[in-house]
């Protein structure tokens, strides 16, 4: 029994598909550019919170307490805000710390690692040792909520800087 052949592709057929595909997609990119363009002074965007507030104060202060402090890498476009959560003492509800996993100016590459035995962080780069507090480098605020979450507050006016010295708090320019 004979099968019935479909219609006939022909290469001008073919070529008329492919050009309005072609056509269509271009249409479309230039729409999509327009209604950025037209949106470029209401649109803003965050690529990270002003908050992080997802670490339940007693798990974390028994992981840290085994395991010293927690690196939480910056996952955002400009990778700029690695820090380290720490926790001092032994109220879960007190002693909280959140600081650069860098000094100041350091490329990322050289973070800073947390060495257990000897319970300070050493720069990668270029060895020299920053205590467990952090001092020296920029701080922000944590505090634990009343739902026994710690958050850190990255945008608290000024961060601040803690000197290795004297201990206390100075305002960081940003």
């Amino acid at each position: 029994m004979p099968v019935a052949r479909g219609p006939r592709v022909t290469a001008r057929s073919a070529i008329v598909v492919g050009a309005a595909g072609v056509l269509t997609a271009v249409i479309l990119v230039l729409f999509i550019l327009w209604v950025t363009s037209q949106n470029s002074n209401r649109v803003e965007f965050r690529l990270g919170d002003e908050q992080f507030q997802d670490i339940t104060a007693d798990r974390m202060a028994t992981r840290i307490a085994d395991e010293g402090p927690v690196l939480f890498p910056d996952v955002s476009a400009n990778r700029s805000r690695d820090i380290y959560v720490q926790h001092l003492g032994s109220d879960p509800k007190t002693g909280w710390l959140a600081f650069d996993a860098r000094k100041p100016g350091a490329p990322r590459e050289c973070f800073l690692e947390w060495q257990r035995d000897r319970q300070v962080f050493v720069d990668r780069c270029d060895k020299t040792e920053v205590g467990a507090d952090g001092a020296g480098l920029r701080q922000y605020p944590a505090v634990v909520n009343n739902n026994g979450k710690v958050v850190i507050n990255f945008n608290a006016g000024a961060a601040t800087t803690t000197t290795p010295s004297a201990q206390s708090s100075t305002t960081a320019a940003r």
